[in-house]
């Protein structure tokens, strides 16, 4: 996993992002994991500040000694993006813009988490508002309306996947002929090429190294589509390879995990499926290596834990709604065990430096646990905040929780 790590350094290092900043979603490298070390706490972990926010799903992003929160505006048909300084919580600046009525009866506030590159921060609105922010004051430099720029239809659950910077490109989840997946310019917002055809699911891409070309390893971003998995160039959009999935509903969630050669994906419907990733003569090829019916994937990106382990939070919805941890195997896809109610529908999960994991449930309890494939093992829990959907973000001995109505500073560092 270190050539993944070094990529994802590359593509998000500048003067703005600091080591142990979280400055995208799933954190530095989109696997949803840190660097740094978590104790067993004693006592409740001490709130270094709280302040109130607007609705929505986003995950607070860290990056150069400040928190961004992608939030909708109060009884407005607006979104902001709020800075605050992360060790005091004070408000920094705020940009709102205008957008087209949404609603549903979950969230009417973005469920799609930003990213900060080169000083640069970009999100990506319910209503497919793609935008560009500069991070020290908040100046918009440029704003594009997805949907109308490509004559595409938004879906009921709205524009969802998390955006994704590789160099000069932004790249975004749409839909429609042609434009299921379209990259933006950085520096303009104009479009830079579109691919695919049909329907693309709600679960945010990744970048995956593909080592199979001769010479220089090959950039690509990975999406989760209808009906497959499929890599694109994330400069030019070609497709670099493509591997079927059965019934992946447009609802699903969870991103795909890079696990050695295995891509792992989940779905509310067709449950865990790992796809082996095989290179040879320039090409890539893929093959199903296992699939695992009860794995069902619905809003929390699975981890990997060691070399052999895979944790992911399933979601049971009837006969009434359950949240399971389950500890995998990654080879087999087999179960090593599993904690049932360890949250009503979800719990996010953040893997630290030395492999434990912080999971964050929906009643706003967050945890402490051992990576241990015998046997679930919790070393401490607290409660946190309030009621939330929403993953937590670990960046330099502070943990940033967001529940329907605050965003919590928690002080996890000694």
């Amino acid at each position: 996993m270190r050539w993944l790590r070094s990529l994802l350094l590359l593509c998000v290092a500048s003067t703005s992002v600091w080591a142990g900043d979280w400055p995208q979603w799933l954190g530095l490298n989109r696997d949803g994991a840190s660097a740094e070390k978590v104790a067993p706490w004693k006592e409740s972990p001490p709130i270094a500040w709280r302040q109130t926010v607007g609705e929505g799903f986003s995950v607070p992003i860290v990056a150069g000694g400040k928190v961004f929160i992608h939030a909708r505006v109060a009884g407005k048909n607006e979104e902001e993006v709020v800075a605050f300084d992360a060790k005091t919580g004070k408000v920094l600046w705020r940009t709102g813009y205008g957008r087209a009525p949404y609603f549903s009866i979950i969230n009417t506030g973005p469920q799609a988490t930003p990213c900060v590159l080169k000083g640069r921060l970009y999100t990506y609105g319910i209503t497919g508002v793609l935008t560009c922010l500069e991070t020290e004051n908040g100046k918009q430099l440029w704003q594009t309306d997805v949907f109308k720029k490509l004559n595409a239809t938004l879906p009921k659950f709205g524009a969802t996947s998390s955006p994704l910077v590789v160099g000069n490109r932004v790249l975004v989840a749409v839909g429609g002929k042609a434009s299921a997946v379209a990259a933006f310019d950085t520096d303009s917002g104009e479009v830079a090429w579109q691919a695919l055809e049909g329907p693309i699911s709600t679960a945010s891409p990744i970048v995956y190294l593909n080592r199979s070309k001769k010479g220089a390893a090959a950039v690509e971003a990975v999406f989760v589509n209808a009906r497959s998995l499929v890599a694109l160039n994330p400069f030019d959009g070609e497709v670099a390879w493509e591997h079927a999935l059965s019934d992946m509903p447009l609802g699903t969630s969870p991103s795909p995990v890079v696990a050695g050669d295995l891509l792992l994906a989940s779905s509310t419907k067709g449950g865990g499926v790992a796809v082996q990733l095989t290179h040879a003569d320039d090409k890539t090829s893929t093959a199903e290596a296992w699939k695992n019916a009860d794995l069902v994937g619905y809003f929390s990106t699975p981890v990997v834990c060691g070399k052999d382990h895979i944790y992911m939070v399933t979601t049971q919805v009837l006969p009434q709604p359950m949240a399971t941890l389950r500890c995998v195997e990654v080879k087999t896809g087999k179960e090593a065990w599993k904690q049932p109610k360890v949250g009503f529908f979800h719990a996010g999960l953040v893997r630290t430096g030395d492999d434990k994991l912080l999971l964050l449930d929906d009643a706003g309890n967050l945890r402490l646990l051992e990576h241990d494939p015998n046997g679930y093992r919790e070393l401490c829990k607290a409660q946190v905040c309030g009621s939330t959907f929403v993953t937590p973000a670990l960046a330099n001995g502070r943990l940033y929780v967001r529940d329907n109505k605050e965003v919590v500073c928690v002080e996890l560092a000694p």
